[in-house]
């Protein structure tokens, strides 16, 4: 396999996945509570075992696996795509920096959807700027000397505030900036841990996580104290990429549905798509979707291979997929006209659905100034 054909295996399971979810995954998202954790969704992806690809024995899993998984999913129900995306970025730092107990207590659970994760890292004045949060951890003089107590604020944190556990990341003071971060793994029954629901243009769930000296010890830590931006970093670079293929599956979703609309509309005395205007624009669409689409392919196979350039390849997917991704569900409900606007379309629902991804895990700016960077490297 190269960066640029996918194996007729892969091709293969990507279709079957598409099947699955439109007819077991679809019906259980609809019938969901905008802006909750579904639960039944996320158990069903776990009876499904597409949580197992993400946790597989012995090992992490491909990021050409998650990619694909991650567009298949978003081509047929962003929900379900978004649930089995935030269970993987929430655990995944207990898989790749926890200990035996850590991964034994928490990743059967989270495989088998009956445990959900929270990746908490943002906070109100650190979204972007990651190495300037200010979440304290203070050392902890009540208890046998091991420990801290974590007093601040997290916001825009996907699963919150009923995730059954999350990686909160919190600064320890080893160091100035990015190397004073320490990981932990706060399980939601802790004291002094709550937060409240946002209400979102996106129907995923997202919250806030208030933390009143709530209490964690050594064992609570994932990897080493001070080292917590790295656990960040080395999970956020696997799910980048993937982000773009999330952002893929939507832009081809998107264009799936004006393609039928445009081959069945009638204006002007014929179809619409025999409108120069518009046969023009769907193929500029397709062609922008499927460079996006390989892009984001080459990046994932670049981090399989271990290239030491992953971050520019994996920044210049996310940027390319997700602007690629807003132009194409705009268009598409342009071509829809007004119909494309009313609530339960589909494509109303990925107008909504298609911003956020040109934010989260790296805003588009962010994007353009690591590849900068990295270009005068």
């Amino acid at each position: 396999m190269t960066a640029f054909a996918l194996d007729p295996e892969d091709v293969a399971w990507c279709a079957e996945l598409r099947t699955l979810t439109a007819a077991q995954l679809r019906p259980l998202a609809e019938k969901g509570e905008p802006g909750r954790i579904n639960r039944p969704l996320v158990a069903a992806l776990g009876e499904l075992g597409l949580l197992r690809r993400l946790f597989p024995e012995g090992g992490t899993v491909r990021a050409l696996d998650l990619c694909l998984l991650r567009e298949s999913l978003a081509q047929e129900c962003t929900e379900a795509e978004t649930a089995l995306a935030l269970q993987g970025l929430g655990a995944y730092p207990v898989l790749q920096s926890g200990t035996d107990a850590q991964r034994a207590r928490w990743l059967p659970e989270v495989t088998a959807g009956r445990a959900v994760a929270a990746f908490a890292l943002s906070e109100p004045g650190a979204g972007s700027d990651a190495a300037a949060l200010t979440l304290a951890a203070e050392p902890d003089r009540t208890g046998a000397g091991d420990g801290w107590r974590l007093t601040g604020e997290k916001c825009w944190i996907s699963n919150a505030p009923e995730a059954d556990f999350a990686t909160v990341f919190a600064r320890t003071g080893e160091a100035p900036g990015a190397r004073g971060v320490t990981a932990f793994l706060v399980p939601a029954d802790r004291p002094g841990l709550s937060g409240e629901h946002l209400d979102m243009l996106s129907p995923h769930p997202i919250g806030t996580l208030v933390l009143d000296g709530v209490p964690v010890t050594r064992a609570d830590v994932l990897g080493a104290p001070g080292h917590g931006f790295g656990v960040a970093m080395r999970t956020l670079n696997l799910f980048r990429p993937s982000v773009g293929a999330f952002a893929v599956g939507m832009a081809r979703a998107a264009l799936d549905a004006a393609l039928a609309h445009a081959a069945t509309r009638t204006a002007f005395g014929g179809p619409l798509k025999d409108l120069q205007s518009v046969s023009h624009r769907l193929a500029d669409l397709a062609t922008r979707i499927e460079a996006a689409r390989l892009l984001v392919y080459a990046a994932a196979a670049a981090y399989d291979a271990g290239a030491p350039d992953i971050a520019k390849r994996a920044a210049m997917a996310k940027l390319l997929a997700t602007e690629t991704a807003q132009e194409a569900v705009d268009a598409a409900v342009q071509i829809h006209g007004a119909r494309a606007l009313r609530r339960g379309h589909l494509l109303e629902h990925l107008y909504r659905e298609v911003r956020a991804p040109r934010i989260y895990e790296g805003a588009t700016e962010v994007q353009r100034t690591i590849i900068a960077r990295e270009l005068y490297r």
